[in-house]
């Protein structure tokens, strides 16, 4: 759980969220956003899963027991989901 906080912090500013909109959106306080990301508390169960819907990703990407990200392709339909991939494994394979 060493990377929970920067992790955090990353998703949070990807998504162009303060840490008090983040802190209001789980209904905890800005100095209890700040412990997360500086690695000083940890969420709860209940929190950790919260934080994983808000930002799209895995508990356990959270917590470091998985480094692949995730991409949200709800709304999508699935023509365009196959270009997508293609285009993912199309820059995979770009030297």
């Amino acid at each position: 759980m060493i990377d929970l906080g920067n992790k955090l912090k990353t998703l949070r500013l990807k998504k162009e969220l303060t840490q008090q909109q983040l802190a209001d959106i789980l209904g905890v306080t800005k100095s209890v956003i700040s412990a997360y990301e500086n690695g000083m508390r940890y969420p709860s169960y209940a929190l950790l899963i919260k934080i994983a819907r808000i930002f799209h990703v895995t508990t356990d990407y959270l917590l470091g027991l998985e480094n692949k990200n995730t991409i949200d392709t709800s709304g999508l339909t699935d023509e365009q989901i196959k270009a997508l991939i293609a285009f993912i494994n199309t820059i995979r394979n770009v030297p």
